[in-house]
């Protein structure tokens, strides 16, 4: 069952080092773990302190898988701590999407 969910929410200023840092870290255990089931995008906005997660998983139950990584464990430890305004989450439904061979985004970091 393929399932997709968008959270927003934006981060208290003196916190944005760190929780960049703790994003970048789910990256690094999605790219060496490579799973197949699971598409993952983090947005960070011009305002620097908003931020936009997308994710789609496939799985039999229609549950999602990053929250298992111990990388996202440790990303949602103390994000109260860090957040202006909780998390948004909300379930959402794919009309499209697209991929070139090489992304486009491949290797960007952006902080």
């Amino acid at each position: 069952m393929i399932t997709s969910v968008v959270v927003s929410y934006q981060i208290k200023p003196e916190a944005a080092e760190e929780h960049v840092r703790l994003i970048e870290g789910v990256f690094e255990q999605l790219q060496a773990e490579q799973p197949g089931n699971v598409e993952y995008k983090v947005l960070r906005l011009d305002d620097g302190v908003s931020f936009v997660h997308i994710s789609t998983a496939d799985t039999p139950d229609g549950s999602n898988p990053l929250p298992e990584l111990a990388a996202f464990k440790e990303f949602g430890k103390d994000v109260a701590d860090r957040v202006a305004t909780a998390p948004n989450p909300a379930v959402a439904a794919i009309i499209g999407s697209y991929l070139p061979v090489a992304p486009v985004s491949q290797g960007v970091k952006q902080g």
